[in-house]
């Protein structure tokens, strides 16, 4: 059964996706600029700015967006498969200048999903949305949330970071979901909006990836 996605949830997202986009324009005009330069300089790092992957959220498929990190032959890598660029980013040698060095300890290569919000793919706070296969693995093991509710740009889980064992996030998330379930549309999104205040507090740490 589908989770309840509330008209309070709905307005604040788009609401809140809309301002991010419009104060931190400027971030995304000079990730934009160091992208160029990167790609100026470094051969083996040109490519796209943008890079897609195949998600699930709320039982259907979608493109989610995200600034490339990947260098060309990492991706290459991925050809004819399923694209999951996180399993390539632990591997310092795949990423780009700007994706070592800007992007990944910033989560700045994030920020494109805004727009997958605003065309109601994703919502700003639920369960991160995971690749079809990982999906239905999850739900070969019971599990299958992924499919009754919006998919998140961030969530209780990842506001965890450094505390939550990641074998722990599925109970984060799966309280998230009852919570859809059961509280009003107007306590969820304030619950919401703190876990943006927690998010942002944890991006302005900068500890993302690093090597």
């Amino acid at each position: 059964m589908l989770a309840p996605y509330p008209f309070a949830k709905r307005l604040l997202d788009k609401t809140v996706s809309v301002l991010l986009l419009a104060l931190l324009s400027p971030v995304l005009v000079l990730v934009l600029v160091a992208m160029t330069i990167n790609t100026v300089v470094a051969r083996r790092d040109r490519g796209p700015f943008l890079y897609r992957e195949r998600r699930v959220s709320r039982g259907e498929e979608f493109d989610l967006l995200k600034f490339r990190t990947l260098r060309r032959a990492a991706l290459g890598s991925q050809a004819g498969g399923e694209a999951h660029a996180r399993l390539l980013e632990v591997n310092p040698e795949n990423l780009t200048w700007t994706g070592r060095h800007i992007l990944k300890p910033w989560y700045l290569d994030e920020l494109p999903q805004l727009v997958n919000v605003l065309k109601g793919e994703m919502s700003l706070v639920g369960p991160r949305p995971w690749p079809p296969s990982l999906v239905a693995a999850q739900i070969a093991g019971g599990l299958d949330y992924r499919n009754e509710i919006t998919a998140g740009w961030t969530g209780s889980a990842q506001v965890q970071k450094g505390v939550t064992e990641p074998a722990g996030y599925a109970e984060l998330d799966l309280a998230y979901v009852e919570a859809c379930r059961s509280w009003s549309g107007s306590r969820l999104a304030r619950y919401d909006l703190c876990i943006l205040w927690r998010t942002v507090k944890l991006i302005a740490r900068g500890e993302g990836l690093r090597f």
